[in-house]
């Protein structure tokens, strides 16, 4: 699915199968430096499941053209966006980690046009270590190395893949090697400055479920409990022994939690 928000490019996968007019929608956002690919899982069920499914690239990323946004309100606004350029009424919002905190953003914003909230590895904070963003400013591997160590739980470094033949590790940083202008300092930096999350949820007023692995070194489960606690209508599932990258390390139960929101 291609189409234009400001005269740029945008990509976005459907899981296979095209948009159709009766059933409701689901629009996920991937997190910081990858794109659409992370939720190929997920986006294929809700496809052929009764969703329409719409995997965006965000500006800068995967096969989306433009630059990336600064800040996360920036990245919520381009999302409002990028939903009218592709005739999107109302969806459900799903993000992962950064994607989390725009979809976040987003609902708290513009309340009428989203129907439900997922979000996955999200915290109030999320500060950035000075070593990661001065490694990803420059281009330095060792962003990469940084960003699937920490990223990933301590069994996903063992494999144990639920997908066979999956290296989850290596899956991680072919992703964040293939970009190539910059996206995952930028995206770091927003992140890193985002302070918008608390009054962000205090706003949300459609249903909302938070996804929280309990070996989470990025986003640990703490957060996801602050700001549940302040959402009308929220809960949060914890997946045990799950790591930041929940979507790839626990599949299955990411998308059965997944399920009872959307």
């Amino acid at each position: 699915m291609d189409f234009l928000v400001d005269a740029k490019p945008v990509f976005a996968a459907t899981g296979g199968r095209n948009r159709r007019p009766s059933e409701p929608t689901i629009v996920f956002i991937h997190g910081a430096g990858m794109d659409h690919t992370v939720w190929t899982l997920q986006t294929r069920f809700f496809a052929h499941h009764g969703r329409n499914a719409v995997a965006l690239d965000l500006p800068g990323h995967g096969r989306s053209g433009g630059v990336p946004c600064d800040r996360i309100e920036a990245y919520a606004a381009w999302l409002l966006r990028a939903l009218d350029a592709a005739q999107i009424e109302k969806a459900a919002l799903v993000g992962h980690s950064m994607g989390a905190l725009i979809a976040l953003a987003a609902a708290a914003s513009s309340a009428d046009r989203v129907w439900a909230l997922g979000l996955l590895g999200v915290a109030p904070e999320m500060p950035v270590h000075p070593d990661l963003l001065a490694a990803a400013a420059s281009g330095d591997h060792a962003a990469v190395d940084l960003l699937t160590s920490w990223g990933f739980g301590r069994r996903a470094h063992l494999g144990g893949a639920q997908a066979p033949g999956m290296w989850m590790l290596g899956m991680g940083a072919r992703l964040l090697e293939r970009d190539d202008r910059k996206a995952l300092s930028v995206d770091l930096l927003a992140c890193n400055a985002y302070a918008g999350a608390r009054a962000a949820a205090a706003a949300v007023r459609c249903p909302a479920l938070l996804v929280a692995g309990t070996l989470d070194r990025m986003t640990p489960p703490k957060g996801a409990d602050e700001l549940c606690a302040l959402m009308d209508d929220a809960r949060v599932v914890r997946l045990a022994g799950c790591g930041h990258m929940m979507m790839v390390e626990q599949p299955n139960a990411t998308l059965d939690a997944l399920t009872e929101i959307v």
